[in-house]
């Protein structure tokens, strides 16, 4: 019953940040006779709407839940009051809640009174759904991700900074996918340059996705009026991330941030820039960057999923451009970042490596 509680959260991938994916099931015995999951952020919870469907049936029956019911007025009241008035007998959770707010406060209280409980069913997997919720609400900070594709000898672009197309069309199709599973999306100002990204989801579903914030870090100049970026940005936000004393103009629907450190080259920078995406209620990152970007997040010890496309081709030049561009000496294989959880996947000649630098 909890595999389908999670397969219920899924539901509300992209839609339902700030807060978390949850999903719910009411059974009695192997009948499920309710089931709900948070579809929209400001919209009902999953318990609710499970314990609904399911009405008198909920009287006596067990709750399987993907995340502790919240115990605090927010967008939405709290859910224990709910699964209490609903005389559920038991009720099994796959995760406590890491928000303080709740926090246990919510498992507790349903043991005081005389519900059943058992916790940490499926945890892992409920956390791996919500980690850009817990990095927000435990650290403070946007849960970080890279996504980049490069040959077989280890090349994301040509010297002369072509890219196009290193993976196949499946590929960047599941790319797409990622881009409607966080909050956030960023280039480099080279990356920008080169290529004239438009960074939005375009997958065919319904209901349609939910576009992520495209932001360009870097540049001593402004995103030109003409580019795709410029033209959308009325519909869909943009924002470049500058340095403090840069004369940037950008276009009307452009946002510009200002830092006070050097954007490339200062993980201050870097902390700065997230701790502005957490004051809004930016809960993940996804980051597509050239070289030197990608290199910068890496090297301020915030990065904490890689999605790496291995394509099965050699471009074999000398001073084409790999993912990182490490500075100072490594002399041991032992001083290596590793991947956690690693899981790869075909897709149509082109390998995907998956993996955590942290697992919350």
């Amino acid at each position: 019953m909890m595999r389908r509680a999670l397969e219920l959260a899924e539901k509300g991938v992209g839609w339902t940040s700030p807060n978390p994916m949850v999903g719910a099931v009411v059974c009695r015995g192997e009948e499920i006779v309710g089931e709900g999951y948070h579809p929209k952020v400001g919209e009902p919870h999953a318990e609710p709407i499970a314990l609904d469907q399911a009405a008198v049936a909920a009287k006596g029956a067990t709750l399987y839940v993907t995340l502790e019911p919240c115990a605090h007025h927010g967008r939405t009241p709290p859910c224990l009051n709910r699964v209490i008035e609903a005389g559920v007998s038991r009720v099994v959770i796959a995760m406590e809640d890491p928000d303080p707010r709740t926090a246990g406060r919510s498992i507790r209280a349903l043991q005081e009174h005389g519900i059943e409980m058992l916790v940490g069913v499926c945890e892992q997997e409920a956390r791996e759904l919500n980690f850009p919720f817990i990095s927000r609400v435990t650290r403070g900070r946007p849960w970080v991700v890279l996504k980049y594709a490069m040959t077989l000898d280890g090349r994301i672009a040509t010297s002369t900074g072509d890219s196009k197309w290193i993976s196949n069309e499946a590929s960047r199709h599941f790319v797409h996918d990622l881009r409607r599973r966080y909050r956030s999306i960023l280039v480099g100002y080279r990356t920008y340059l080169n290529d004239d990204p438009m960074l939005t989801c375009t997958l065919d579903l319904d209901p349609a996705p939910r576009q992520p914030l495209r932001i360009v870090y870097g540049g001593r100049e402004g995103i030109g009026g003409n580019s795709k970026l410029a033209s959308s940005a009325k519909e869909r936000p943009v924002i470049q991330v500058v340095l403090e004393q840069d004369t940037v103009q950008n276009p009307e629907g452009i946002e510009t941030i200002r830092l006070n450190q050097p954007i490339l080259s200062s993980g201050d920078s870097v902390r700065q820039f997230l701790s502005i995406l957490q004051e809004r209620e930016i809960d993940s990152l996804l980051i597509e960057g050239g070289a030197q970007t990608l290199t910068t997040f890496l090297e301020a010890g915030v990065v904490d999923e890689i999605y790496a496309f291995i394509a099965p081709k050699i471009h074999n030049e000398a001073t084409a451009i790999s993912p990182f561009m490490g500075h100072g000496v490594k002399p041991s294989i032992s001083e290596t970042l590793n991947l956690m959880n690693v899981e790869s996947k075909n897709f149509e000649g082109d390998t995907l490596v998956h993996g955590y630098l942290n697992l919350l």
